[in-house]
């Protein structure tokens, strides 16, 4: 496998935030930053010295230096009209740097934005949180935060008036089949689990993950090795609203799964590609794998979910995935702040670029979770059933 970039923290991901909002998904080769970049071109340096220049010496109204820096490069990466890219304030770059380190202070809830509407949605709750506690639903949207409208706000503003200190109180008014709903909801500190696992139904494994942080590779071993997963029926690997994480994990994870050949290829041009094989640690599972993925599965979910169907490594099961195949780097800035440019595209081990058009399961199994406690999961019901032999599907390898 190439080395990857020692000065740049690449990911696959969408924007979902846990604020304790959780953005759908990241995808960064590693943990590091880099905070230097080629000079832009002297003239528009000039241009945007001289306006801000003018401005202070010659406008009426005063001139702050940070928001004016703010606004600038906010508005010079908007003209990429990519909605992966953009500039992160000093507080955003840190929220963004705090979801990967695994532990945040707020409401505890995985949020996207709606293409159609722009509306900030809640993608799931996480157990245990503040917002379980207070009756948030999946599919609840956010309609306004101590009293100002969510639909003036951005969804990393709307992360960050959402998220504080543990212990302080947010009211939040949801909106849910066409009503209101407020609420008040005391913010926590809250530690994601990263994954989880069981035995279901006859004997088979069943591990959830939620975010290819750094330590997830080693986290899917020790799961595997505590349900003994070859003495199993099966395996089901949930990938579930799981919004990216970094390039890096997401080879790794990959690799535990396919044994041998290309994960991913970053396609950067038509003559600059890298293809990242399987690191050769392969995990040697020998009963049949069934994935469950739905919309708010993203970017590295979506790259191991179509490297393992490309692959024949597993039955994908649930709905059509979230549709991100770009890959971003991060800067750190030396304001702080973050620059998250889109830097290539991700291709699948067949040459599928998912873009917009998601991974499609092998098998469709649709699913409106209403958050009501001992609600039947008809996903995972059906891959219970595809391993047992109930339902179409795979076979014992």
């Amino acid at each position: 496998m190439p080395p990857l970039s020692g000065r740049i923290k690449r990911t696959i991901g969408t924007t979902i935030a846990i604020a304790g909002l959780l953005s759908v998904g990241f995808l960064a080769g590693n943990l590091h930053s880099a905070t230097s970049a080629q000079s832009p071109d002297p003239d528009v340096v000039g241009i945007i010295s001289e306006v801000y220049n003018l401005m202070q010496s010659q406008g009426i109204n005063p001139v702050d230096p940070n928001v004016a820096l703010e606004g600038a490069l906010t508005g010079m990466l908007d003209t990429l009209d990519d909605p992966f890219s953009g500039y992160m304030t000093p507080e955003d770059f840190a929220m963004a740097n705090e979801e990967f380190e695994g532990e945040i202070q707020g409401i505890g809830v995985v949020i996207r934005t709606l293409e159609d509407t722009g509306e900030v949605q809640v993608v799931s709750v996480l157990d245990g949180s503040p917002a379980k506690s207070a009756g948030v639903h999946n599919g609840d949207i956010f309609h306004a935060i101590n009293g100002e409208l969510a639909s003036e706000m951005s969804q990393d503003e709307l992360a960050n008036r959402v998220r504080g200190p543990e212990g302080t109180d947010v009211n939040i008014t949801f909106s849910r089949d066409g009503e209101l709903i407020d609420m008040v909801i005391t913010r926590a500190r809250i530690t994601i689990p990263n994954i989880e696992s069981q035995v279901v139904g006859d004997n088979i494994g069943y591990v959830r993950l939620n975010q290819f942080s750094a330590r997830a590779r080693e986290e899917l071993d020790a799961a595997l090795a505590e349900l003994d997963i070859n003495s199993r029926n099966g395996l089901i690997f949930d990938l579930r609203d799981n919004p990216g994480g970094l390039l890096s994990s997401a080879v790794s994870v990959g690799s535990a799964f396919v044994e041998e050949g290309p994960i991913v290829t970053e396609w950067f041009g038509e003559n600059d590609q890298t293809v990242f094989e399987s690191d050769g640690t392969y995990a040697g599972i020998t009963v049949p794998i069934v994935v469950l993925v739905n919309e708010g599965s993203a970017s590295a979910s979506e790259l191991i979910s179509a490297a393992m169907q490309d692959t024949g490594a597993a039955t994908i099961i649930g709905e059509r995935t979230f549709g991100k195949g770009t890959v971003q780097t991060w800067h750190e800035l030396s304001n702080g702040g973050g620059l998250r440019l889109t830097v290539a595209r991700w291709i699948s081990p067949s040459g599928r670029w998912i873009h917009e058009r998601g991974v499609v399961p092998d098998t469709l199994v649709m699913w409106n979770p209403t958050g009501v406690e001992g609600e039947r999961d008809p996903q995972l019901d059906y891959a219970i059933g595809v391993i047992e032999g109930q339902t179409p599907g795979v076979s014992a390898q």
